[in-house]
């Protein structure tokens, strides 16, 4: 089973601890609402407790196991790393769970980061020169490296090489590390801001994208039974309904849906208390929050549905562009509810009826 390491601690070849960078930058400000609220202590561990240790434990996203599953395979039979992977999706949909999957099937030791933490060229070299071979080093949110680090990641994954530049000047000296064979694990929820360079020197390539009901009521039933909680077919249905296509969300919305049983003294969550619990917390039958509902409500009155740039949006809920752009608007435009145009974000007929808001004729002068 490989070992996960502090995503900001590293040792230098004497063993003494080295930060790689003074603080993790924190993610993206997180949603509004019980979707956009940061995950507590709890919630971490809770979803570390979740998360499948094997392949054959992940359910959903078929045709990426599979694809996954022949690439592990053929490494191992091989003796060698994998290629190097790229993981991309929206948020909470596995992409940091299938990258120790693959450390776990590859009996590899994993160092695990972000590319926020990595602010200087020097902290990618402390962890770079610190990985055996066959190791694999995993960058979540890697569209947010800068270009310095970025262009040091080039060679090492072309030639496992790096070449450092020490002083300035005709005092200036060039100190190559020769590192050992490694995987490369990005993932990112913006592919379009990874750079050409950095894109091509991945192998594989998995896009994860939003689950079925099915999956997802499957998830919320293993779930419960590692947290002992007792719960019927149809509330895992009910769950699944409302948990936007995503796992995280999912359990999530099962450990409320727990706080909510034994409150009020339930012994087995049936699909009337499930749904009940959700719609207490906001979390209507298409999934959608308090927060989702007002970034349609703001399109649809404030802009007359539309279009609209999301600069101008994210200005109008003083909310981050990113957040928008990661966490908001991929589950509103698979389901229906927006559709982007050159001009910006349009409003569809389902976001009018599921306001109950009449579509109003726009004047063409």
């Amino acid at each position: 089973m490989g070992q996960e390491y502090n995503p900001v601690l590293v040792k230098n070849k004497n063993n003494n601890p080295k930060n790689a960078s003074s603080a993790l930058t924190p993610p993206l400000e997180a949603r509004a609402g019980l979707i956009k609220a940061q995950e507590s202590d709890e919630d971490v561990v809770l979803n570390l407790s979740l998360r499948p240790a094997r392949l054959s434990e992940f359910i959903g996203q078929k045709d990426l196991a599979d694809n996954l599953k022949i690439a592990i395979t053929a490494a191992s039979i091989r003796g060698e790393p994998l290629e190097h992977i790229l993981f991309d999706g929206p948020p909470g949909l596995g992409k940091t769970s299938l990258a120790h999957i693959v450390s776990h099937e590859m009996s590899a030791k994993i160092t695990a980061t972000s590319g926020p933490a990595i602010e200087r060229a020097g902290d990618l070299i402390g962890i770079l020169t610190n990985l055996e071979k066959g190791d694999i080093l995993f960058i979540d949110e890697i569209h947010r490296l800068s270009k310095v680090v970025e262009e040091f990641l080039y060679p090492a994954m072309e030639n496992f090489q790096i070449d450092f530049i020490i002083d300035k000047g005709p005092y200036a000296k060039t100190i190559k590390f020769n590192l050992k064979p490694f995987t490369l694990i990005g993932a990112t929820t913006r592919q379009g801001l990874l750079s050409s360079p950095l894109r091509g020197r991945f192998g594989m390539f998995y896009h994860l994208d939003f689950y079925e009901v099915e999956d997802l009521a499957k998830i919320i039933r293993n779930s419960a039974k590692l947290l002992s909680v007792d719960i019927d077919e149809e509330a895992c249905r009910c769950i699944g309904q409302r948990a936007r296509g995503t796992p995280r969300i999912a359990n999530r919305l099962l450990r409320r849906a727990r706080d909510y049983a034994q409150v009020n003294k339930i012994k087995n969550i049936n699909a009337e208390s499930a749904c009940s619990a959700l719609d207490n917390l906001g979390v209507d039958t298409m999934g959608l929050d308090d927060f989702d509902r007002k970034v349609l409500r703001t399109i649809v009155e404030t802009y007359s549905g539309g279009p609209v740039g999301i600069e101008s949006l994210a200005a109008t809920l003083n909310e981050e562009i990113d957040t928008l752009a990661d966490a908001v608007e991929p589950y509103l435009l698979k389901s229906g509810f927006l559709k982007r145009t050159p001009r910006g974000r349009e409003a569809m007929d389902l976001a009018f009826t599921h306001l109950g808001l009449p579509r109003k004729q726009k004047e063409l002068f």
